[in-house]
């Protein structure tokens, strides 16, 4: 059942290599019924002979084959610059990820139905379609995808490995340091992908109640428990056709990680109160700052599910490891400023930008976010100076202090190991360090309350937006000073 591509107009043909002559045949018939022109082979060799002509655009393999397996498939097609979709045995999950290891983009369980086919098909040549129809075919990356701000060496690698993650299907976990721009990451994958036109779904899974959690993921029918008044969709049926990205799924508790299991396995969900399941095409990505393979170790979470989920692995680097990136992200995240406070911005001086490159943020890009957030409310409004640096990041331990730390006397942290006394086994005096202390901070906080009322002419909730507080924790510290 072969046919020339000239005679259809296609994007090119498909290759099906499986050593069953009827599941060849029946291949062969769906990808007819899709417009497709397709070539079968019943062996790795037989396939090498057909991957060395032109005119391919997919490639479709069984794993177990007469002379070798579906990963010989794979990697031919890959050094072909080919996708390639590996057909698997019926709950076969380990075949399944040694074969995205390996390179495939996706695979499809026998018996394969037409539909699961169908979409798997669309993810390879719609996004070509798209393409010629829009003219967009040209180097570099599109203006509409979130890209992660940076000139450094680490930067640039992970822009790299997300460009041919991309490419693919495969799970990606994604793991770094809070507010290292995990998600920013995922949307990036999403969006230069094949699914770029489907929707993105962010779940954080710790924020979700436990006794929620199957209701919100797999969605309801109406009666199945108090409240449920109508029928409603959970997170994979928004997310069909796209991106699920599972934030901080380290927080799933033991009893939800086996049935989002079984969801990723089945590749179908069955809603609260119903007795069919019904299919969902979700690429999942996940993140979290745990370590996931300690917590299986101890237990805490499923190895089956972490081995589904961490087909491939993306490391986002602290903002220690790229603190040459500090002054382009500072003026990347000053207009997000600007637009999200609608203002025309606000010119980062070259001693702002200094303090900033002298000081350590734990908390990453996000705390630089805020600290940047803070100086804004406490500038006047036109330039940003070292001064409202200093004063917006009280609290972060400069870079030249902690890394003088490993200097210090253990017992006196906060004293240079040469200034330390001596012990001589007679007390030291009592001094009021917590009354100083307390008025100092109360100090603090005033240098930074009373700009930020000014700022937002005495709208106490945006004053305390601008610091990072809730408005309970802004209210507090003002009646804790007096202010009016």
């Amino acid at each position: 059942m072969t046919r020339s591509s000239t005679e259809r107009d296609t994007p090119g043909k498909v290759l099906v290599v499986d050593d069953e002559a009827d599941l060849r045949e029946l291949l062969s018939l769906s990808l007819l019924r899709m417009g497709l022109d397709c070539e079968t082979a019943g062996s790795v060799s037989e396939a090498r002979g057909w991957l060395g002509k032109p005119g391919f655009a997919l490639v479709l393999t069984d794993m177990n084959l007469p002379d070798g397996t579906g990963v010989d498939v794979v990697e031919l097609a890959s050094a072909a610059g080919l996708p390639v979709a590996v057909i698997t045995a019926f709950g076969s999950a380990e075949t399944a990820v040694a074969a995205l290891k390996a390179g495939a983009f996706d695979y499809v369980e026998k018996p394969i139905e037409f539909a699961t086919l169908k979409q798997l098909i669309g993810n390879v040549f719609k996004p070509a379609a798209r393409r010629e129809e829009k003219g967009t075919a040209r180097e570099g990356p599109r203006a509409d995808v979130p890209s992660l701000q940076g000139d450094s060496r680490a930067i640039a690698q992970v822009r790299e490995l997300i460009a041919r993650l991309a490419r693919t299907m495969a799970p990606v976990a994604i793991s770094g340091p809070s507010g290292s721009g995990k998600e920013l990451a995922a949307r990036s994958i999403h969006a230069q992908g094949g699914r770029a036109g489907g929707p993105f779904i962010a779940v954080n899974c710790g924020a979700i109640p436990e006794h929620l959690m199957e209701a919100e993921f797999f969605g309801y029918r109406k009666g199945a428990f108090t409240g449920a008044n109508e029928d409603r969709d959970g997170f994979f049926q928004a997310a069909h056709g796209g991106t699920l990205l599972l934030d901080e799924v380290a927080d799933l508790p033991l009893a939800m990680q086996v049935k989002l299991l079984r969801a990723i396995q089945e590749r179908k969900v069955r809603k609260v109160g119903a007795t069919v399941e019904e299919a969902v095409d979700v690429r999942l990505i996940s993140a979290t700052h745990k370590d996931l393979a300690k917590l299986v170790a101890n237990g805490a979470f499923r190895q089956d599910l972490y081995y589904r989920l961490n087909v491939i692995e993306l490391k986002m680097p602290p903002l220690a490891e790229r603190a040459e990136d500090i002054p382009l992200l500072a003026r990347h995240l000053l207009m997000r400023i600007a637009e999200r406070h609608g203002s025309s911005g606000v010119k980062l001086l070259d001693s702002a930008q200094s303090a900033l490159g002298s000081l350590r943020f734990p908390g990453n890009v996000r705390e630089l976010e805020n600290v940047l957030e803070r100086a804004v409310a406490l500038s006047d409004g036109m330039t940003i100076d070292r001064e409202a640096i200093q004063l917006a990041a009280r609290g972060l331990a400069p870079l030249e202090e902690v890394e003088s730390s490993a200097l210090m006397e253990p017992s006196r942290a906060g004293e240079p190991a040469a200034l330390a006394p001596q012990a001589t086994g007679a007390p030291e005096p009592a001094v009021e360090f917590p009354l100083a202390l307390e008025a100092h901070l109360d100090s603090i906080a005033r240098t930074l309350l009373e700009p930020a009322l000014l700022k937002t002419r005495y709208n106490r909730t945006q004053a305390a937006e601008l610091l990072g507080l809730s408005f309970r924790q802004f209210r507090y510290r003002l009646q804790r000073l007096g202010i009016k």
